[in-house]
């Protein structure tokens, strides 16, 4: 990805990379592996990306990982019971950390993990339809790797990634019944993608996003779901 472009454009560039994943049928497994590949490659000075789920059993793992130190730290997480991915699930909301040798908060896991290769560190939550399903986690190896804008475009990008997990999940689920309804589900989330993508570009809210999409609907008589389609098929070309 260009990290000259405008913050918009990245944004569009990252909703797009999304739903290209959104219009395939995957995994849950294959799906996260995906996205952590992203957030390694949007955020520049990423050494480990990972995803933090709850299982069958109500535990929370590491559900797809690009480096074993990101499984590491994130064990330690788990096994303390705190940590900056754990405040992001509970909380709902992104946590940033400079230096994890310097660290005040999470004190216990902080004195565990200033011992890894990484030092810097970011986590938001994965929120669909106001349940938190869990959280994204990037680290880097140099104190102050990242800041203010890559916050934000994390903030961001866990909020496509939890369109398309819950999107996998629910096509798990709606397949053991009947295609017609993974299909509508299916189209259900790519609107939801396309509005990303328009909130992105046009700088507006999801309300606004969603109003310019059934204008362009009703101006050119296409199906909403048809034009959202059309528009992230696009996107995810010019994105790639």
């Amino acid at each position: 990805m260009d990290h000259d472009l405008p913050l918009a454009d990245e944004l569009a560039a990252v909703s797009a990379r999304m739903s290209g994943l959104l219009l395939s049928r995957e995994t849950v497994h294959t799906a996260l592996t995906l996205v952590t590949s992203l957030m390694r490659e949007a955020l520049p000075g990423t050494a480990g990306a990972g995803v933090t789920l709850m299982d069958e059993n109500g535990r929370k793992l590491t559900a797809a990982a690009t480096d074993p130190v990101v499984e590491h730290l994130d064990g330690l997480q788990y096994e303390l019971g705190e940590g900056p991915c754990l405040s992001a699930w509970e909380q709902s909301r992104s946590f940033r950390i400079d230096d994890i040798a310097r660290e005040k908060r999470w004190q216990r896991w902080t004195s565990a993990a200033r011992w890894s290769a990484m030092r810097s560190a970011m986590s938001a939550p994965l929120v669909a339809g106001g349940t938190a399903l869990g959280a994204i986690k990037v680290y880097g190896h140099d104190p102050g790797t990242f800041g203010d804008r890559d916050q934000y475009l994390l903030t961001m990008f866990a909020a496509q990634a939890a369109i398309l997990v819950a999107n996998v999940r629910s096509l798990d689920n709606a397949g053991r019944f009947s295609d017609a309804l993974a299909e509508q589900m299916r189209g259900r989330d790519v609107i939801s993608m396309a509005k990303g993508i328009v909130m992105a570009r046009e700088h507006v809210d999801e309300e606004t996003a969603f109003s310019l999409l059934a204008r362009g609907s009703h101006e050119e008589n296409r199906k909403l779901r048809d034009l959202a389609g059309a528009l992230v098929r696009s996107t995810t070309r010019r994105g790639r």
